[in-house]
């Protein structure tokens, strides 16, 4: 009996990552580049950047980072010895990126890592700038990490089933005390990547079948794409144009181009500069300047609480299901 219950258990934990892995398009599949590299087996996390991308390996692999031409081979990246378990990557800039070592399935670590690492085309040993990170209530899983173009603010994304949280860290990290996060409000669940357009003012999340775009900082839904089937789709990028690229782990895996639709792309495209000499935020197409608390607000001050009603149907059907399935088997015996 105990046989049948571990074996319901497990196939209901496999149903979500099933739903994503058969929800994409062939016929949508741009293909851009597939890494040459044999050592990018887990990619997991993409950045977009001057014409190259960046990637890290998921969890086993040592710090370091890929930079790759659009030709698919490795030009450059950085490397720093020891790592826990890196699951993203985030623009800092032109010359810099922000590695996530935020992984934590087992929710036991007290606090992660960010690092500041050079993107450039060359390949050596760095010493990062690195801050720590804690969440408010304990331990938290996460995959995605975000870097807002013009503010220079991080944000994280928690991968959780019934929905996730977005946390902002402070304005300005710290590398002498740990940097405390605060919820912003609630996200898709099982998100594995995260990125903001170049407008500021929307960022989009990914999981392993769709991509949620979002307004920042209301975090109200704009718009929800279905992303074309990868092998377990880990990574996307936003470029400096706008367009949004998708990664995969595997090895040899491809990144995609994802064509959105014209009516998002009006959205989320910043208008081109007023003829006038108006510094307004309104022409420019920048967002307001960065503010908090008694200054102004750039971020809610406060979490909602509200949560997409989708994960608790599915749970609640995929519970229903278990429990048809024990009545089942206990009949039969």
């Amino acid at each position: 009996m105990m046989l049948v219950v571990e074996r319901l258990l497990a196939g209901a934990m496999v149903v979500p990552f099933a739903l994503g892995l058969t929800s994409g398009d062939a016929e949508r599949r741009h293909v851009v580049l597939e890494f040459a590299d044999p050592q990018i087996v887990e990619s997991s996390g993409l950045v977009a950047s001057g014409g190259l991308f960046v990637t890290v390996n998921d969890s086993g692999d040592e710090g370091r980072t890929f930079v790759v031409e659009r030709d698919g081979k490795t030009v450059g990246g950085a490397s720093w010895g020891e790592a826990t378990d890196v699951e993203a990557v985030a623009p800092w800039g032109r010359d810099r990126v922000l590695v996530g070592d935020i992984g934590d399935n087992r929710r036991a670590r007290d606090s992660v890592r960010l690092l500041r690492v050079p993107l450039e085309r060359e390949q050596r040993e760095v010493a990062p700038e690195v801050f720590e990170v804690t969440y408010p209530g304990g331990p938290v899983d996460a995959e995605a990490l975000l870097v807002h173009p013009v503010t220079r603010r991080v944000l994280v994304a928690s991968k959780e089933l019934l929905g996730g949280t977005l946390y902002a860290a402070p304005r300005e990290l710290s590398t002498s005390r740990p940097n405390r996060l605060r919820p912003l409000g609630p996200v898709l669940g099982f998100v594995t990547d995260g990125a903001f357009f170049p407008d500021g003012r929307h960022l989009v999340l990914r999981d392993y079948g769709r991509a949620v775009v979002y307004a920042y900082p209301s975090l109200e839904p704009v718009a929800e794409i279905d992303l074309p089937r990868q092998e377990q789709g880990e990574g996307i990028a936003v470029d400096e144009s706008g367009t949004v690229y998708v990664s995969s782990e595997g090895q040899r895996s491809e990144v995609l181009r994802i064509a959105l639709p014209r009516a998002l792309r009006d959205v989320v495209t910043p208008p081109p500069p007023s003829p006038t000499p108006s510094p307004s935020a309104s022409t420019t197409g920048e967002p307001a300047p960065a503010t908090e608390g008694r200054e102004g607000r750039e971020l809610p001050e406060e979490a909602s609480d509200e949560r997409p009603f989708w994960p608790w149907f599915l749970t609640g059907w995929l519970g229903l299901g278990v429990i048809v399935a024990l009545l089942y088997a206990l009949r039969r015996r």
